[in-house]
């Protein structure tokens, strides 16, 4: 007895292996990210106002990205009386989970999905589109809510928002380097510590090759950052709900209904794949969804099914 319902508790505390993999991939990043710098120090290059630059880009994007997110998808904050069932949905679930109530907007889309955003959890928003109401019932739609609201409550905007950093400051040290070298400037203001002896085309190369490969690693490892935090969303849904299996039939009704929408449609909001719960794919697969931000919609629904047959 003790056995069956220690089992039945497992899926609500703490995925530790999915604990493990996000820390270990930010202790991938940090190292990338001090060997990037250590190369730029010993290469005599200024790294400081480039960094400054990207610094404050970053920060901007992480200000505004509510806003920016809410513009480019033309979603509309609306109110209790404009959607009491939705506006009652959400304060249910926050009411059970000790949660500040977000924002909540509407995108007139035929596409069904659903994001959440903002800079921190009493300025955050979670938007769901005319289409995602039109096909989930109110159980398979709060599953979706309740992982938005868990993107929220994990900060995952921050967190993928600092994970970047360094990633946007190699690229746009790849950037000048690369003009540099293009209207021989050589390291020009940027440094050029160690050009005395003529050799700042070579430190230019290796800074380019440095960088490169910076943001390249950079970027795959942020991409798995993001599909963890994916499953870590999944499995706050399934928490706060106590219902895994319908945040699972939402994952492939959405999937499913988004084969049979125009690509016309599909294409308005592909700029917004990295928020939403799932991302859309307009045409033909191309070989830079390999490098997804989602983990597989099969994936994702099999971890919640197996949470439901622990719960039973």
């Amino acid at each position: 007895m003790y056995e069956r319902q220690f089992m039945s508790r497992a899926w609500q505390r703490r995925d530790t292996g999915l604990t493990l993999r996000i820390i270990t991939s930010f202790m991938i990043l940090t190292v990338l990210y001090l060997v990037f710098l250590g190369v730029l120090v010993y290469l005599g290059v200024g790294f400081i106002p480039v960094t400054v630059v990207a610094l404050v880009l970053i920060i901007s994007q992480w200000y505004f990205s509510d806003k920016i997110v809410l513009w480019s998808s033309g979603a509309k904050v609306v109110t209790r009386e404009q959607y009491p069932e939705l506006h009652g949905l959400v304060e249910r679930i926050i009411a059970r989970n000790n949660l500040p109530k977000p924002k909540i907007a509407v995108i007139n889309s035929p596409v069904p999905n659903a994001f959440a955003t903002g800079k921190s959890k009493r300025s955050s928003v979670v938007a769901v589109t005319t289409g995602l109401m039109d096909i989930l019932n109110s159980e398979e739609l709060e599953g979706v809510i309740g992982h938005e609201l868990t993107h929220i409550r994990n900060r995952d905007v921050l967190v993928i928002t600092l994970a970047s950093l360094f990633s946007t400051v190699a690229f746009y040290m790849m950037q000048f380097g690369f003009y540099g070298g293009l209207y021989g400037g050589g390291m020009g203001g940027y440094g050029g510590g160690r050009d005395r002896g003529g050799g700042g085309g070579g430190a230019i190369l290796i800074m380019l090759a440095v960088a490169a490969a910076t943001w390249l690693v950079s970027f795959l490892v942020i991409r798995a950052i993001s599909r963890y935090r994916e499953f870590s969303a999944d499995r706050g849904s399934a928490q706060m709900t106590g219902k895994p299996v319908q945040l699972a039939n939402a994952l492939m009704k959405i999937s499913g209904t988004m084969q049979r929408v125009p690509n016309q449609d599909l294409r308005k909001v592909e700029g917004l794949n990295a928020f939403f719960i799932i991302p859309v794919h307009s045409g033909r697969q191309t070989i830079a969804n390999l490098f997804s931000t989602h983990p597989p919609v099969q994936m994702r629904v099999q971890k919640l099914l197996e949470m439901e047959a622990s719960m039973a």
